[in-house]
């Protein structure tokens, strides 16, 4: 059975290769992109269970026993972000169908998307930081294919940007890996956390974790290092900022969650007080960049920054309500931001622009597309029972255990500025008076509505199945809050 684990990359990776020979066939390419996605999804959600019945699940690559050799992990919490972007990849393609342009189609996107969720899934199971690095690659050469397909003026200059941001990063991950491994002799991160915990967090291991903060905050977008992501992620097409803005900071954040719960966690007066003011920053400058913008798109980009705080504040409380809260609303971002982008897509697909004040009324012509983005909208801001809810609400609680009322304050006060952020967009552009409602109805949304629907519905049940989702979170917590129980499963100590 820990076979399996491999095969949410190994699928990504031969579909990737094998669609790159059907470059002219969009429909073989579209027929095989659905398959393997669809497999992806059934593949991860056996992950999850067998993870949640037997235990972590690790596979040795070539029989090199860890530390030596190359370790594939599949705990609860990897396993869940796993099955999560595989579900995002899955509705990506349904979307995809629909709103890609066939240039677009033409030109590698669908070995793009496949090499992305490769890169991803391989960041989430991988056991060692070399590899990490690794799959980062994977992930980012992807997105700089993606990110600058179609070739517009506004895609060339962002694509820029990004890609200088994320070289200067990984050049500096490289820089953090090879003065860890001077230190430690190692890079297996359990066999890190074993190390660090005997020798003790040195001053200069300290500043290497703060480092790696740096690093991993440039690709999950904390604050100050956000900077980047308002106009990159504007550039491409809905779809692709779909799957960026579900995936990508999500990875940073990840990252960030691994490294401080596993192996840089012996001085959190230090280096988790710095998260969680940071974290705080990233929720205000988020918020006030929500509020501020009247581009649609742009209000869901910045809702990313403001949910990347959230997340990450709940790690730096670090009590096992705050982390389980991490856990439960790092899964739900990650589908309503998805879903989000989705009906941003739509609505741009009826409307013609993004721009929300030249458009009026929306909800006369298309009423399916208006009541969805409602239930999306109170299902962010973390109305109850919605999926955002107890997530928010257990971060909360643990800042509060912590000690942390200045901040727990902060994450509530962000909930009410971002429902009014998105209800801004469900005031303003469905409701009032329409405007060029019969140009709005002609348009078709054929297919659009598909994913989104699942999405939300995922949305829906994550937040009402709360009873049999919790064992998994509390789970997934579990080894976030003991790193023994990981390093005994890798070591097998």
């Amino acid at each position: 059975m820990n076979n399996l684990i491999i095969l949410p990359i190994l699928i990504p990776l031969l579909t990737g290769i094998i669609l790159i020979f059907f470059q002219k066939n969009i429909r073989i390419q579209k027929v095989i992109s659905l398959i393997a996605a669809l497999t992806g999804v059934v593949i991860a959600a056996i992950v999850v269970q067998t993870v949640h019945t037997s235990g972590i699940q690790t596979l040795e690559i070539g029989n090199w026993q860890p530390p030596y050799g190359i370790v594939l992990v599949a705990d609860m919490y990897a396993s869940l972000l796993v099955l999560a972007t595989s579900i995002i990849g899955f509705t990506a393609l349904l979307f995809a169908f629909y709103s890609i342009s066939e240039d677009r189609e033409r030109f590698y996107f669908y070995p793009g998307v496949q090499f992305l969720i490769l890169g991803v899934s391989g960041a989430f199971f991988t056991g060692d930081l070399f590899n990490l690095f690794v799959f980062f690659e994977v992930m980012l050469m992807s997105s700089y294919m993606l990110i600058v397909l179609g070739s517009s003026k506004t895609q060339l200059r962002e694509s820029i940007k990004y890609i200088l941001v994320n070289v200067i990063s990984s050049a500096l991950f490289v820089i953090a890996v090879a003065y860890l491994y001077a230190v430690t002799g190692t890079l297996n991160m359990a066999d890190l956390s074993v190390k660090i915990a005997e020798m003790g967090q040195s001053g200069f291991l300290t500043v290497i974790a703060i480092l790696f903060l740096i690093i991993f905050g440039l690709k999950g977008a904390i604050f100050p290092l956000y900077f980047w992501l308002p106009g990159s992620y504007q550039a491409p097409p809905s779809v692709v900022t779909a799957l960026f803005g579900a995936l990508l900071t999500k990875v940073g954040v990840y990252s960030i969650t691994r490294v401080y719960t596993l192996i840089f966690y012996h001085e959190p007066g230090f280096t988790h007080q710095i998260l969680a003011w940071l974290a705080a920053l990233t929720i205000i400058f988020g918020v006030i960049g929500a509020i501020a913008y009247w581009d649609i798109k742009k209000i869901i980009i910045y809702n990313i920054i403001t949910a990347v705080g959230v997340i990450l504040f709940g790690i730096a409380a670090n009590t096992p309500n705050a982390v389980e809260g991490s856990v439960y609303y790092l899964v739900h971002d990650m589908i309503i931001k998805g879903a989000l982008f989705f009906l941003v897509g739509a609505i741009i697909t009826v409307t013609g622009t993004s721009n929300l004040r030249k458009f009026s009324g929306l909800i006369a012509s298309k009423p399916l597309l208006g009541w969805m983005f409602f239930i999306a909208t109170l299902s962010l801001a973390g109305i109850p029972p919605l999926s955002g809810f107890i997530g928010k609400l257990k971060i909360v609680q643990g800042g509060f255990e912590a000690g942390e009322y200045t901040i727990a304050f902060v994450v509530l006060l962000s909930s009410l500025l971002v429902l009014y952020s998105v209800m801004k967009i469900f005031i303003n552009g469905f409701w009032g008076e329409p405007s060029n409602e019969a140009e709005f109805k002609a348009k078709s949304t054929k297919g659009l509505y598909v994913p989104i629907a699942i999405l939300l519905a995922l949305s829906i049940a994550y937040g009402f199945g709360i009873e049999f989702i919790s064992p998994y979170i509390s789970q997934a917590a579990d080894t976030l809050l003991d790193p023994t129980i990981y390093i005994q499963a890798v070591l097998k100590e």
